[in-house]
């Protein structure tokens, strides 16, 4: 019987491959966590810092470091970032040089409850509690806080946001009753009664015409009220 002694080396190669690979990855196996890396994503502004993130590993899923890589559970890891009220979302992974790295996105606060109970509204129109760490600058929400109000006041801030103008300006929301918001302006004395969150778009539109003018006439000291309730109006009130 001839022996293919091509077949033969082709199989001893696959073994050998087959060897090195389990090795590798039993050695990899075995390689321990060396150090802890947090990184945030985006926002720079800490509501929840690198130490917090350590203390809450610990907390959850003890010391972490020189835990051997095949002990490591990273959804498990992930679940308990996730859990955390100032954490949109994470990321674990183990680099090659064996450290453990946590990508954290933070959730974004776009304005601040100031009645009853204090807390942020986020940009996806969620309670986040405020942070210990850091104070973010955004407009001041007060009056009757219901579910449909500040559902109204999302929509109300989203448009802010949207428009340099607004964003830079507006400081503060009102909310007199549902269907009824008043806004604050960072350098003007008036009160703006936006009304309803209807047709946002063309009030905010009537009310930017109006300010340019008044501006450029030096008159903006005189009034008292600004009111968008009406349709494709504004009604001013003087001092």
């Amino acid at each position: 019987m001839r022996i293919n002694w091509g077949y033969v080396k082709i199989m001893c190669l696959l073994l050998v491959i087959a060897g090195l690979y389990g090795f590798s990855d039993y050695r990899s196996g075995l390689r321990r966590i060396e150090k802890l890396n947090v990184e945030f994503v985006g926002e720079q502004n800490l509501y929840i810092t690198e130490r917090t993130v350590n203390k809450l590993l610990i907390q959850n899923c003890g010391s972490l470091k020189n835990v051997s890589k095949e002990k490591l559970v990273l959804n498990t890891i992930e679940k308990v970032l996730d859990a955390n009220k100032m954490v949109k979302k994470s990321q674990v992974y183990l680099t090659v040089d064996g450290k453990l790295t946590s990508e954290i996105v933070q959730r974004k606060p776009i304005g601040r409850v100031e009645s009853g109970s204090k807390f942020y509204l986020d940009d996806e129109g969620k309670r986040m509690p405020l942070s210990q760490s850091h104070s973010a600058r955004v407009p001041i929400i007060t009056g009757e806080i219901t579910g449909k109000s500040l559902e109204d006041v999302y929509e109300i801030l989203k448009f802010i946001n949207e428009d340099e103008f607004l964003r830079k300006n507006v400081i503060g929301i009102h909310i007199e009753k549902e269907e009824k918001y008043q806004l604050k302006f960072r350098m003007e004395q008036f009160v703006v009664n936006l009304g309803s969150v209807d047709n946002l778009e063309s009030k905010f539109s009537n009310f930017k015409a109006f300010y340019a003018k008044a501006n450029k006439d030096k008159s903006l000291e005189k009034f008292a009220m600004v009111s968008l309730e009406f349709n494709n109006q504004v009604v001013c009130t003087k001092i």
